[in-house]
């Protein structure tokens, strides 16, 4: 399933939007991260989803799976058997619930000294990782098949 959106891919080109959209990059721990938004990691040694008590969904997400904005809009494009592990099986089952209830999506950034690894699929919390948020993004679930999934965020200016 293809999404009908034109969204560029990032290189040096359209890299600038991106950074600009992605905003300042205040460092924080990942359950801080979290906090931000009011939700609580079931196990902060691998989660890397929860729910806040306004029932949204809050993800943590690569900054190198943004693709370059469009007007007020990101998408985050990414599947989940890039990677395995326990925190897997309970970012499938959030997305799966996020489809079926078109839950809204707050992200945590995730950014990595490694992007080859992380792409590659390998074991991630033994990099050098840091996390923001964007509590101006908003997301929506614009495409999960099981594997692959967009999430449309809009900015609120």
């Amino acid at each position: 399933m293809q999404s009908s959106h034109s969204f560029q891919s990032l290189d040096a080109a359209n890299a600038a939007p991106l950074l600009q959209a992605l905003g300042a990059h205040v460092k924080l721990l990942l359950t801080e991260a979290f906090a931000k938004y009011g939700a609580t990691l079931k196990n902060v040694n691998w989660s890397v989803s929860a729910e806040n008590d306004k029932g949204e969904l809050v993800l943590s997400l690569w900054q190198q799976f943004f693709k370059a904005p469009v007007g007020n809009t990101i998408r985050y494009v990414d599947k989940v058997s890039r990677w395995s592990g326990n925190g897997n099986k309970e970012f499938r089952e959030r997305l799966d619930k996020a489809h079926a209830s078109s839950q809204p999506i707050r992200a945590v950034i995730a950014r990595t000294n490694n992007e080859a690894a992380v792409a590659s699929g390998q074991d991630a919390s033994k990099l050098k990782n840091t996390f923001s948020v964007r509590e101006n993004w908003l997301g929506k679930l614009a495409l999960w098949d099981g594997d692959n999934f967009e999430i449309e965020f809009t900015k609120d200016d």
